[in-house]
């Protein structure tokens, strides 16, 4: 339904600016019906599941490249490379840093 379109929005736009609201309006409901049926849909609340796309996608990101972790913070829809940081963490429990010495250890 429309909650699962906008879990394919977040996914397909996961770089961009998103907000609660953007994604309700890309799929047309209610900021507030899709905040009550992300959860339902996802298992998690709407900002922490587009940190967890960000995430993931920064971990493909370093794998295979060398880009700076700050372009690839930005690349990937942070504001700020701290709040990447932050968010890096709290998923993997390394640094992004850390966690890019782990994969060129390999």
């Amino acid at each position: 339904g429309k909650t699962h379109d906008g879990v394919k929005f977040i996914e397909e736009h996961a770089s961009e600016e998103l907000s609660l609201k953007k994604v309700a309006r890309a799929v047309s409901i209610s900021g507030n019906y899709l905040s009550e049926k992300f959860k339902s849909v996802t298992g998690i609340n709407f900002v922490e599941y587009v940190a967890r796309v960000r995430f993931e996608n920064a971990c493909d990101l370093m794998k295979n490249g060398e880009r700076r972790i700050s372009e690839i913070a930005f690349a990937i829809g942070f504001q700020s490379l701290s709040q990447f940081n932050r968010v890096f963490k709290r998923f993997s429990g390394k640094s992004p840093t850390a966690y890019r010495r782990a994969l060129t250890k390999r």
